[in-house]
């Protein structure tokens, strides 16, 4: 097997199927740091909806502010992992986020919501994408059944420049198997 092949194989966003369900093969060029409660997460981390009430703190890489991003959080399994008919919920939806910076030096669209799944465990998913220019994005009228690819095709955004994932389950549980 050749050692291309072998690297996307062990890609975290691969094996979880955040690419292919909710967005396509990407070169990732930016840095993106996800920290919850001063921790530094890994792709996959597992937490649970009490440690993330408030939303994450997110640093994305670069350093000209004249570049900006475009930063989504949406939940690729709600309501259930085995029934994703809302696939995907929209958390958080944060635009003009200049290079080198976090969201809180962005533009708000749509206001953090904490996840609360209440079967399963789901994948949260955060995509970062660059920016053309300064966005006016019109916020989406609701939350469910959100697309992260319409987004970024509506909006001129190309392909992401970086993506994470954690998983969240119910506060009570192991959140169960992923169907």
């Amino acid at each position: 097997m050749n050692k291309k092949k072998m690297q996307r194989d062990t890609n975290p966003l691969v094996l979880s199927r955040v690419i292919g369900d909710v967005i396509d093969p990407f070169t990732p060029t930016t840095d993106l740091r996800v920290y919850v409660d001063g921790r530094s997460l890994c792709n996959g981390y597992r937490l649970r909806p009490s440690q993330i009430v408030s939303r994450p703190r997110v640093e994305i890489g670069g350093q000209d502010f004249r570049t900006l991003h475009t930063l989504v959080l949406v939940d690729a399994d709600s309501p259930s992992p085995g029934n994703p008919y809302h696939r995907e919920y929209l958390h958080w939806l944060v635009i003009d986020i200049p290079g080198g910076m976090g969201p809180d030096f962005g533009n708000e669209v749509v206001e953090y919501e904490a996840p609360q799944p209440s079967l399963g465990i789901h994948r949260l998913v955060m995509v970062v994408f660059r920016q053309p220019r300064r966005q006016m994005l019109i916020a989406p009228e609701w939350r469910n059944n959100f697309n992260t690819r319409q987004l970024a095709q509506v909006y001129n955004l190309g392909e992401p420049v970086a993506a994470f994932f954690y998983n969240c389950h119910r506060e009570n549980g192991t959140g169960g198997r992923r169907a």
